[in-house]
Order: structure tokens, then C-alpha cells, then sequence
């Protein structure tokens, strides 16, 4: 799982692609679960929590963008 501190150094494009990488791989453990096929359980957790994090990191660089301009 990604550290908050870690996800806070990226840019935004960075974030965006890695949202994308994790929306991605969301999708394939929930395919696997269906099918049990899935090895990690938790695995679905990390992501869901991290996907989570960044979209808060995003909002909280628009709002303070937008209180900026």
C-alpha cells in the first residue's frame, strides 16, 4: 500500500495515472474473487484504501486551487 507521504511528492498527473493502475487492478481482484481466484483478500482492501487516498489528495489540491484563483 502505498504511504500517504509518498502519494503527497507526486504531481498530479502522477496521481491520475496512478488512479488509473489501481481502478485497473481493482477490477481484475474483483474478477478473481468471483471466480476464487484470488489469492490476496486483503489485496482488495490496499487498493480500495489507496484509490481512496489519492482522490482526497486530489480534491484537497482542487479546493485549494480554487481558493487560490
Amino acid at each position: 500500500m502505498a504511504k500517504i507521504d509518498d502519494l503527497k511528492t507526486r504531481t498530479d498527473d502522477q496521481l491520475t495515472d496512478e488512479l488509473a493502475q489501481l481502478k485497473r487492478e481493482q477490477f481484475n481482484l474483483r474478477f478473481q474473487a468471483a471466480t476464487n481466484q484470488l489469492e490476496k483478500p486483503s489485496r482488495i482492501r490496499e487498493v480500495r484504501r489507496t484509490i481512496a487516498q489519492i482522490k482526497t489528495l486530489q480534491n484537497e489540491r482542487a479546493r485549494a486551487a480554487q481558493a487560490q484563483g
